[in-house]
């Protein structure tokens, strides 16, 4: 479909991949019982996002502390127009981690007579929400939302190959992988998308102040998203935990610069899982998050070993964000 064949754009929910609910609790519980029954407890970062988790995300991008969203914002507000001459009229866009979809709509605006836009989020209702405002606000745009874990494997519509293809993956969500991971899911990407462009948002940031203040909010929404996570435990997976009994705490490391995203026990207790008990400690704590930060240079050399080009890379004055267009070899 070309821009203007169709002035109603369905709004579709499509990933034929994606597995039943009773499968999928299946394996958010033996994930979260892997990640308690190691020494250093975690829980994977990618059950954060459920729809109240992206509705809580949403809030903590718009406070006045976490600054990746507004100095990302600035610099596609600055080099957009750049970036549509590069990837060249009729580009279908798929967005990864979509969410609010509020980024997306400085790129649809400056690129030349986009044709596609498909959203990709693991969060159902809120996928559904957010794009259906894009297919308000853009009537002339065709709209598949994916709703799916875009880390893995995914199956995009047959028709974004009709011209050129420009994936998106604002934030800092790359962030979350060390780099072995990081090049695993850069090249299964690179195999999603085929022969495409991306743009990817990367957070170079090595100022600690401010970290520690973006990754800890006064406001508590930080908190309040992390600890949603426990939430989706209980009403989920049946535990016996009462997420009052954990504090948000968030870390920051040197080697290799990253923060990471803590429930820290406030007092001894045990938690009862899938016919599991999990204990903890005073004190204790399971990692729910982390961010890592990649300087530039660094994060291109690993954008190469995923079979990426670097085209073109634009970081803002204080250093605090970067953006990288790259394109498939």
């Amino acid at each position: 479909m070309t821009q203007g064949d169709d002035p109603q754009p369905t709004v579709q929910a499509t990933d034929p991949a994606r597995p039943s609910p009773d499968a999928a609790t299946r394996v958010f519980l033996r994930d979260v019982l892997d990640g308690l029954s190691q020494p250093a407890k975690w829980i994977p970062g990618r059950y954060l996002w459920d729809d109240r988790g992206g509705e809580l995300f949403d809030r903590v991008t718009a406070g006045p502390h976490y600054y990746v969203a507004r100095h990302e914002t600035a610099l596609l507000l600055t080099h957009a127009a750049e970036i549509a001459d590069l990837v060249g009229e009729g580009a279908a866009v798929v967005e990864f981690g979509s969410g609010a979809s509020h980024k997306i709509r400085v790129l649809l605006d400056a690129l030349h007579r986009p044709r596609r836009y498909v959203p990709v989020d693991i969060a159902g209702a809120f996928l559904a929400q957010s794009a259906a405002r894009i297919a308000a606000d853009y009537p002339a745009l065709a709209i598949d939302a994916v709703c799916g874990d875009y880390t893995a494997p995914l199956d995009l519509p047959q028709a974004l190959h009709d011209g050129p293809v420009l994936g998106f993956y604002p934030g800092n969500t790359l962030g979350t992988y060390d780099e072995p991971v990081l090049i695993e899911v850069l090249a299964r990407m690179r195999r999603s998308l085929g022969r495409s462009w991306f743009l990817v948002g990367v957070d170079p940031n090595s100022d600690l102040d401010s970290i520690r203040r973006g990754y800890a909010d006064a406001d508590g929404l930080m908190a309040a998203f992390h600890r949603n996570v426990l939430v989706r435990l209980r009403d989920e997976l049946g535990a016996d935990v009462d997420p009052d009994d954990f504090r948000h705490e968030a870390l920051v490391f040197a080697d290799p610069l990253r923060t990471e995203a803590h429930l820290v026990a406030k007092r001894a207790l045990t938690v009862r899982i899938g016919g599991q008990a999990v204990a903890f400690a005073a004190g204790e704590s399971v990692r729910t998050d982390t961010s890592h930060k990649w300087r530039p240079e660094l994060f291109a050399a690993v954008a190469r070993r995923a079979g990426w080009e670097p085209i073109g890379s634009w970081v803002d004055a204080p250093e605090l964000f970067s953006l990288h267009l790259l394109r498939a070899k």
